[in-house]
């Protein structure tokens, strides 16, 4: 399994990680580091496990108000998908509907057209 050194709040720590995942993991732990000098600019020393602490809650909460926004998200899909299929629906049946008036119109021309046939004289010649 392959190891990853990462530094966070200025000590270094060894990780092991899955074949492949390695820069995954830097990326995740420079994230991680960035919330904790964050924290750290904005409250100072407060200690190294409660600036940990903090920053956990902190990146805990950002994952909660993504996951909200995903569930808002996934619920307008769902009401996009529904409209979409309710017109779709409509399209249909507005098709059918011109397509038998279209029939209609078709053979009323047709007996016109007959009509015309029987009441024309013949050419001579």
């Amino acid at each position: 399994m392959p190891e990853v050194n990462v530094e966070i709040n200025g000590r270094k720590y060894r990780m092991a990680c899955e074949e492949g995942q390695q820069g995954h993991l830097i990326g995740l732990a420079e994230r991680f580091n960035a919330q904790v000098e964050a924290l750290k600019g904005a409250v100072g020393e407060i200690g190294d496990n409660r600036l940990t602490v903090m920053a956990g809650i902190a990146v805990v909460d950002e994952l909660a108000e993504a996951e909200r926004r995903i569930k808002e998200l996934e619920s307008e899909v769902l009401v996009l998908t529904r409209a979409g299929q309710e017109i779709a629906a409509e399209i249909e049946t507005l098709e059918e509907k011109f397509a038998a008036k279209l029939s209609d119109a078709a053979k009323a021309l047709e007996g016109v057209a007959g009509t015309l046939d029987e009441a024309a004289p013949l050419p001579q010649g």
